[in-house]
């Protein structure tokens, strides 16, 4: 092939433009390293340190987003025609200034049966934000309005198997923005929404939920972070996907059962997973929230399920198997038969604890190599 310049260019402007086009090249490979540098030289265990404060993120304000998910009732109903396509919402925090390709690590965040609350994840989404972290609040009920909007009708209709669906097609909304690296996305819950934590660490979830990669494995959590979850149901098939996680509980949280917790973890660990467990003594539930003490709802600690091997969640004090809203609403008001309520109360030297222990787990999967 003649590689000769056109006739009649005069040499000087030949060289003119190799000049301009290495200048051009050199420009851009500049940026890229250095946009790769500031990503390497991100120090993740700052964010063990105090984390900003909540009065400075005004200019985070974060974005409604929507994705693709799904409404299976219960796991036995994932990919089946029960699980009705649905538009999941939510609330996207990105860090400020360029970020280099693949270079910014995940939290998707899970709310709790009041639903997403602006002392919580509204608070933490863009402190970790400001820290380099992008963030997804999760609105669950928000995108299923058309099943309930008080709190009973909600409990009963929108299901943890439900968030778990947000939460995995999240994953694949994550995946598909250029400055997520979505090896490195840590799954977050609060209460409710950390039940559906703890569940989507099942490899019997995953494998029907986490979305798939051009290469045909499946993306998972990197991580599973679980705020004050009641462990109500234990899995028959423990295997995990892996992932470690951590489990912040109230010393004095009354819809927690301390022991059966221990026999959760157990199971996950035996299961594949590390599992950390701290327990604040002087803590009742949702100590990040913005009440004073007082009591709610109705303590579920007395529930039990089992959830089968082929995705059927059963009572264990009935053996009642929970097929639907109706179902679930026996199922739920038996095993609460006499049940009162339970406290909650804001307390802030608990939440700087817990955010730096937070803080620690988050930076020690952020700087590990990603799994395979």
């Amino acid at each position: 092939m003649d590689r000769r310049p056109p006739a009649g260019m005069p040499a000087r402007r030949r060289r003119s433009r190799r000049k301009e086009s290495f200048v051009g090249l050199s420009a851009i490979f500049l940026l890229a390293f250095t946009l790769c540098a500031m990503a390497a030289a991100v120090n993740w265990s700052r964010l063990g340190e105090p984390w900003p404060d909540p009065a400075a993120l005004g200019d985070i304000p974060g974005v409604p987003v929507s994705w693709p998910s799904t409404s299976p009732f219960a796991p036995e109903d994932i990919g089946t025609s029960d699980a009705s396509p649905t538009t999941a919402q939510g609330r996207l925090y990105l860090p400020t200034g360029p970020q280099a390709a693949r270079s910014a690590p995940a939290v998707i965040l899970l709310h709790g049966s009041g639903g997403i609350l602006p002392s919580r994840e509204l608070t933490y989404a863009p402190q970790l934000a400001r820290m380099g972290v992008a963030a997804l609040v999760v609105d669950s009920f928000g995108a299923r309005r058309d099943r309930g909007t008080e709190f009973i009708d909600r409990i009963l209709n929108i299901t943890e198997t439900m968030m778990l669906a947000d939460a995995y097609a999240g994953v694949g909304f994550l995946a598909a923005r250029p400055e997520i690296d979505p090896r490195r996305i840590v799954l977050t819950g609060f209460s409710y929404g950390a039940m559906a934590t703890m569940y989507a660490l099942y490899a019997q979830v995953a494998d029907r939920l986490a979305p798939l990669q051009p290469n045909g494995e499946r993306l998972r959590f990197a991580g599973h972070v679980a705020f004050y979850g009641p462990c109500i149901a234990r899995f028959e098939n423990n295997r995990t996907t892996g992932a470690p996680l951590l489990m912040l509980i109230g010393g004095k949280d009354e819809i927690v059962d301390h022991q059966r917790c221990a026999e959760t973890a157990a199971d996950l660990r035996a299961g594949g997973s590390r599992v950390e467990t701290i327990v604040y003594p002087d803590a009742v539930h949702q100590w990040d929230g913005a009440f004073a003490a007082r009591p709610i709802g109705r303590n579920l600690s007395g529930c039990s399920f089992l959830v089968e091997r082929d995705g059927t969640i059963r009572d264990r004090n009935t053996g009642l198997a929970m097929t639907g809203p109706f179902m679930r609403k026996i199922i739920l008001g038996l095993c609460t038969l006499g049940a009162g309520p339970y406290p909650i109360a804001r307390n802030d030297r608990v939440r700087a604890q817990a955010t730096a222990d937070y803080g620690r787990f988050l930076a020690s999967i952020f700087t590990a190599p990603p799994r395979p």
